[in-house]
Order: C-alpha cells, then sequence, then structure tokens
C-alpha cells in the first residue's frame, strides 16, 4: 500500500529546498540588519486565541482539536495572534519599541488552489510599543527591502484605515467590521445592499463610496474635499511624506481594508507579477491586538509576507556548491575517513559507503554533479599527497592536503 501526502500539503526535494533556504538566508540578513530579533511560538494553540480575535466563525478554516486532556486546540492559522500571546505572557517588562520577526509554517483547513497550501509558511514582523507615522513607514520599507533582494518588483498600495472610521464613527462597532469586509472583498453590490440594510444616512453612504474609489497622487486632496480637514489625514500624509524619504514608490489606495477588525490605522498591500489572481505576496498595516489578550493598550505595527507565492517567482539561484566526492580502494577506505574530516570543515564531501569500486566511485561524483573528484589510493598514501581531479575540466593535480583546502577555500571566496 502506498500512502500519499496529505491533500494541500507538499514535499520538498533537495534542489528546491536549496531555492527555499536561499532566499530564507536573504530575507533573514534585511531583518538582522533593521534590527529586528527572531522569535518562535508553538505550532499549536488554544483555540480561544483565534476565535477572540476573528469570531467562532474562523473554526471552519482551522485544523482544530481536541487533546487528549479535552482542551480544545488548533494548529496556528498565522502568527500574529500568537506574538501578541506571547508577549502578554513574557515580554510586558521588556524595552519597547520590541522589533520581532519569524519565519514559521501554519495551517488553514481550505480548498487547496494555485498559491494556496493547507500548509503554508510565513515570514511576518511585529514592531510593538511605537505608534505613529514612523513606525509605519519603517515597516512598509522594511517589507519593500526584503522583496528588493527577493528580486521581486512590488506594486505597494498604502491606505489608512483611520479615514473610513472616521467616517463610519455613528455606526455601531459590528456594523464597521462588516463594511470593512465588503470594502475588503471588493464586494460593490454586497457593500449597498448592506448599507441599505442598516439603512445607512445618505451622506455616510456618498462619502463612504467616493473615498474608497480614490487612488493615485491625488487621493489624499480629494479626500480633504471630501471630508473636510480632519486629524486622520494628517496623520496619513506624515507617512507618505517619510515613504518618501526612504525612496519608496507607492500608490495610495483607500479601498485597501484588509477585512480585519483589529487594524487602526495605517494598511499596505504589495502585489507581484507573475501570480495570476493570487498576486498579493505581502499585507500588513497598524493594530491594537494586545489588550484582547489581557495586555495594556500597546500599539503594533506587522506585515505577514507569503514565502510559497514569493518562491513561485523566486528566480535567483543559489551558488553552486563545490562539492568534493572521495574516491578510494578497498585498502584505502580508513585513510580517507581523517581527511574527509578535515576537508568537511570547510566543504561538501561524499565519502563512499557503499563499497563501490574505484570506477564507479567515480561514475558516482559525475551522476551528482560534484566539482572535484579527490583521489586517495595506494600511490596517494604511500607519496603523502592527493590527486584534486577537476570533474569539468577533466585536468588533475597533485597536492597536500593543505593545499587542496587553500586551493577550495580560495575559489569560494
Amino acid at each position: 500500500m502506498t500512502i500519499q501526502r496529505p491533500r494541500g500539503t507538499r514535499d520538498f526535494l533537495p534542489q528546491e529546498m536549496a531555492r527555499r533556504r536561499h532566499l530564507e538566508k536573504r530575507l533573514r540578513q534585511v531583518v538582522d540588519r533593521w534590527g529586528y530579533q527572531e522569535i518562535v511560538t508553538p505550532t499549536f494553540e488554544h483555540l480561544e486565541l483565534f476565535t477572540l480575535k476573528s469570531g467562532e466563525g474562523v473554526v471552519g478554516e482551522l485544523y482544530n482539536f481536541t487533546d487528549k486532556g479535552d482542551r480544545e486546540m488548533t494548529l496556528r492559522p498565522e502568527l500574529t495572534a500568537p506574538v501578541m500571546r506571547m508577549f502578554v505572557n513574557e515580554m510586558q517588562a521588556m524595552p519597547r519599541p520590541l522589533k520581532l520577526f519569524y519565519f514559521e509554517n501554519c495551517f488553514r483547513y481550505e480548498r487547496p488552489q494555485k498559491g494556496r497550501f493547507r500548509e503554508f509558511w510565513q515570514f511576518g514582523v511585529e514592531l510593538i510599543g511605537s505608534e505613529g507615522p514612523d513606525a509605519d513607514a519603517e515597516v512598509i520599507a522594511l517589507a519593500t527591502s526584503m522583496l528588493e533582494v527577493a528580486g521581486i518588483k512590488g506594486d505597494l498600495h498604502v491606505g489608512y484605515l483611520g479615514i473610513i472610521r472616521h467616517v463610519l464613527s455613528s455606526l455601531e462597532v459590528e456594523q464597521q467590521g462588516k463594511i470593512m469586509r465588503l470594502v475588503d472583498k471588493k464586494d460593490d453590490k454586497g457593500l449597498d445592499d448592506y448599507l441599505e440594510e442598516i439603512n445607512a444616512p445618505i451622506d455616510l453612504r456618498m462619502k463612504l463610496l467616493g473615498l474608497i474609489s480614490l487612488t493615485g497622487s491625488e487621493a489624499v486632496s480629494n479626500a480633504c474635499d471630501l471630508l473636510g480637514p480632519i486629524p486622520e489625514i494628517d496623520a496619513f500624509q506624515q507617512i507618505l511624506t517619510l515613504l518618501d524619504a526612504y525612496g519608496i514608490d507607492h500608490t495610495i489606495d483607500f479601498g485597501i481594508a484588509r477585512g480585519l477588525d483589529y487594524y487602526t490605522g495605517m494598511v499596505f498591500e504589495i502585489y507581484a507579477e507573475g501570480l495570476g489572481a493570487q498576486k498579493q505576496v505581502c499585507g500588513g498595516g497598524s493594530y491594537k491586538l494586545i489588550q484582547l489578550f489581557g495586555g495594556g493598550d500597546v500599539p503594533s505595527t506587522g506585515f505577514g509576507l507569503g514565502f510559497d507565492r514569493v518562491m513561485e517567482i523566486y528566480d535567483i539561484e543559489p551558488a553552486v556548491q563545490k562539492t568534493v566526492v572521495m574516491i578510494t580502494t578497498e585498502s584505502t577506505r580508513i585513510n580517507a575517513i581523517p581527511v574527509a574530516c578535515k576537508l568537511r570543515e570547510y566543504v561538501p564531501v561524499y565519502l563512499d559507503i557503499m563499497n563501490r569500486n574505484f570506477k564507479a566511485q567515480l561514475s558516482y561524483a559525475n551522476n551528482i554533479g560534484a566539482r572535484y573528484a579527490l583521489i586517495l589510493g595506494e600511490k596517494e598514501v604511500t607519496q603523502g599527497f592527493l590527486t584534486l581531479k577537476d570533474m569539468e575540466s577533466g585536468s588533475q593535480e597533485s597536492l597536500t592536503l593543505n593545499e587542496i583546502i587553500l586551493k577550495l577555500t580560495g575559489e569560494s571566496n
């Protein structure tokens, strides 16, 4: 009987893992240089952590289960809520702002399709404890820098939910949330029907529909004409001024809502070409969640980068490692072990463990694309040197172990 992998999951073979680790390494270098520190949260959490944030309706999208202690648990569907829980449990006394990042797998029970999997990886950032345009602009700048090192030209759209919330301030909180979700889905008919259903004032409808249609360079001035001078527009303009200072191209888009009730001010999304309908590779904004989990009124700004979507269009190939395969005879296998151990301090080394003959070992080196074959026969043992064969050119030379190390490390620098 052959057992297949679960639907919506993937196996990653060595070549693909090399590409994924290569991108991961580049992204880690960026967040390190911006002063962000890595955290890890549990793979499963109490179900309540996510129903508190998103409501009971989210359960249908989760891999939830009851454990042996009859506790309701779930595999994490995202990482913002676990990080907020970690902050409340462990980090409230730490100096602020806290600059945190994570790279972990998440799980959602939804219909698998191109760009969507039931197990997926998210690279995310949370900046906790700083409220204002400087924090918002830094997080956006960091997201764009990460996509740049991935070789992806992103189309950045920036909005400000504080302005929409100002328009909706006369409505109940639940009504505001439903409207935000409809705006996020670009469901114009659904939005019209709901505004009619709740008997929203005509002036509110006009302002809302006018506002969410505003995009481009004149969007802020048009918002001022539509709403008059309000503090939220001034706050948004400060963020845009800082983005200009960072040298970041952006499109103002008041139609971005993110669809989640906890976002409070700035929101942004980044789209990439070559992904079809699932072109969003990054999204985030400013929010307040910590109070929901028992902490104080602490502001946060963050984003999640869809690692799997980025991998679909990531075309920077990792450098080919200069792999060395040691070629021995039956009588010199034991001599090769200390040589291989020493070389492994510098380069990848294969040592035959299949009891292949000399010719078969060379054939194996060729089949795996090894850069060098290092021959250790009876002659080499007697004379105290090794024969290094270049598998590309076919040339070979006799060298001491130290000379080989210098040659290989010199080429890799």
